[in-house]
């Protein structure tokens, strides 16, 4: 059996961290989900994991340039017998809003769904999108 060392301040700091995420107007049920954002030559695309939580629930929307995911995440059953050690698997809503850096074609986004990963591809609007021109060389 392995020795573990006891940290009374980890778990003190962790709390303090959940006090604080509540404070700031998180939500309390610890459901934010992470998002990357990054850019190809045609559009924003932004990925979220959503592991566990049934796409059904959750709606995403694109206006003002600004990107908005919100869903809700059910735990099925619950066993009030059970003396929990922990209990981190949360069950509740999220709402998640993100300001894209550039102008996109709201109409034009479309999103899919993989392997627990949200992924929303946005194409930038065509006044933003780099043009290659032609010179013309006159002698």
């Amino acid at each position: 059996m392995a020795i573990i060392k006891w940290t009374p301040m980890i778990d003190s700091l962790q709390d303090v961290d959940n006090l604080l995420g509540e404070f700031r107007g998180l939500n309390s049920s610890g459901l934010v989900p992470a998002i990357d954002i990054y850019e190809d030559q045609d559009s924003i695309i932004a990925e979220a994991p959503l592991p566990g939580i049934d796409i059904k629930d959750v709606k995403v929307s694109v206006e003002n340039d600004t990107l908005t995911i919100e869903g809700s995440s059910k735990k099925s059953t619950e066993i009030d017998e059970k003396n929990y050690y922990r209990k981190e698997i949360r069950s509740g809503s999220f709402h998640r809003v993100v300001q894209l850096p550039v102008a996109v074609d709201g109409s034009k986004t479309r999103g899919t769904y993989e392997d627990g990963v949200l992924k929303v591809v946005m194409p930038k609007r065509d006044e933003l999108k780099s043009k290659t021109i032609d010179i013309e060389i006159k002698k």
